[in-house]
């Protein structure tokens, strides 16, 4: 009986798994609302990630369908938060936002509220555009909610910016007295997409949303960072339009070795990676050393 209890103890600490928990809301915490897809069938929130510090709440990192159930599951309340920031605004790291804002009604929120993301070209809006489209007082989607963008209606109002970069950059995107938020733009296909850093607390979150990997400055942006969130929607030899849309486990694992960070999470888990995780574990291995998790809804990180 007593072996039979310790099995889960020793699997839970095995050598080269990052532990996730349910957060303490002590010191800084990241916790993955939405570690899948845009798949119903693999039963996950699709993209969303939330940075606690201290029991509050503090950037929010795209908001896909589901992840609003979760954000409130986690306790978190978007009164507290310092911004929002995009990726890209595939519906799989969009679709709750609306919902999230309509929540926040309820709340007791009076300070503006900022938003990220990235300028859209002839395919996708901009960021700014696509708020528009959802709360513009003539146009908008849900036009009755429209206060959120002219601050009326004894609310917030929300402040939302379009990222425009050069095709290396890395810059600073939004700086308060304690938290920095950088972007650098990544590869998604013919998707306008960009990756984040966050730095809090003395700590660092890179965000590699979706992407292939492929021009070389996620290994920039997420030099010695504490936690490196890489997407992992395709198993080691994916090709063609998947290839060019998302990194295989060996790229991951290649960024993550390069730019040396402290712990790896995989995340945006779809059906075409999920069941291989032995497969890219070890395609990580072989290029990065340092802690790997799968991430799970509500999964937390310290």
């Amino acid at each position: 009986m007593l072996v039979l209890l310790l099995i889960p103890l020793i699997v839970l600490l095995a050598p080269g798994a990052a532990l996730a928990e349910s957060c303490t809301h002590k010191g800084v915490e990241l916790q993955v609302l939405g570690s899948g897809g845009p798949e119903l069938e693999d039963q996950r929130a699709s993209t969303s990630y939330l940075i606690w510090q201290d029991g509050r709440p503090r950037i929010l990192i795209d908001s896909g369908g589901g992840s609003a159930l979760q954000f409130g599951r986690s306790g978190a309340h978007v009164a507290q938060l310092d911004a929002i920031l995009f990726t890209h605004l595939h519906i799989d790291h969009t679709a709750d936002f609306p919902a999230l804002i309509k929540s926040s009604y309820f709340e007791e929120r009076k300070q503006p509220l900022a938003v990220y993301g990235p300028k859209g070209n002839e395919d996708f809006p901009a960021t700014t555009e696509f708020v528009a489209d959802l709360f513009d007082a003539k146009r908008g989607a849900y036009r009755y909610l429209a206060g959120f963008l002219s601050g009326g209606d004894g609310g917030y109002k929300l402040l939302v910016h379009d990222v425009s970069l050069a095709p290396r950059a890395i810059r600073t995107i939004f700086k308060s007295s304690d938290i920095s938020a950088s972007a650098t733009p990544v590869i998604h296909g013919g998707v306008p997409a960009i990756a984040w850093r966050v730095s809090l607390g003395g700590k660092s979150f890179v965000f590699s949303g979706d992407t292939n990997g492929d021009n070389g400055n996620l290994e920039r942006l997420a030099k010695d960072a504490d936690i490196f969130v890489a997407h992992n929607a395709i198993a080691e030899g994916e090709t063609g339009g998947v290839r060019n849309l998302h990194m295989p486990p060996s790229v991951i694992g290649r960024i993550a070795g390069e730019a040396k960070v402290k712990a790896l999470v995989l995340s945006h888990r779809m059906l075409r990676s999920l069941g291989h995780e032995s497969e890219t574990r070890a395609q990580i291995a072989a290029r990065y050393s340092g802690p790997v998790t799968f991430a799970d809804d509500l999964d937390c990180f310290r």
